[in-house]
């Protein structure tokens, strides 16, 4: 085999190699993602909704791998979303002093935020409200991925 035609074959399979490797890190977590929330678990986890939101798809870092669609509601005891996230690992979900629409943004405020916990379904979610955390010190509702460092959406609730 001559130069040429060995290169050219250690690099499709490098290439080949690395777009299975990305295939994968997008389709594990919608491969292991509990069956998400019905609309009737939804309405009942925030029946008593104090404030509510809109995730849309057209926030500056929001893009067509890292967006977030729909209804979310802000109750004493969870935040729930009636709508969809694209798919990613590491979600989670935040409450914030300001509304944020980029990742330099959230990094900068993130120490004011408070984490709410993990959002593990990307149609509805209901995410429980921990103890202590008062949701009207707050004005916006953000979803950021950890293992990438990555603003996928956010929603202004008051």
């Amino acid at each position: 085999m001559n130069t040429p035609k060995v290169f050219l074959l250690v690099a499709s399979h490098i290439a080949i190699a690395a777009l299975g490797f990305a295939a994968g890190i997008y389709a594990l977590p919608i491969l292991i993602a509990p069956a998400p929330p019905t609309l009737e678990d939804v309405r009942a986890a925030t029946s008593e909704t104090m404030f509510t939101g809109q995730f849309r798809k057209d926030l500056k870092d929001s893009d067509a791998l890292h967006w977030g669609e729909g209804v979310v509601s802000v109750a004493s005891k969870a935040i729930s979303l009636v709508g969809q996230l694209a798919p990613g690992p590491d979600y989670k979900l935040y409450l914030s002093p300001e509304f944020v629409e980029t990742e330099a943004d959230f990094e900068r405020l993130k120490s004011s935020m408070v984490q709410v916990g993990d959002v593990k379904t990307f149609e509805n979610f209901v995410v429980p409200l921990p103890p202590g955390i008062a949701p009207e010190k707050y004005v916006a509702v953000i979803v950021w991925c950890e293992s990438f460092a990555q603003f996928i959406t956010a929603a202004k609730y008051r």
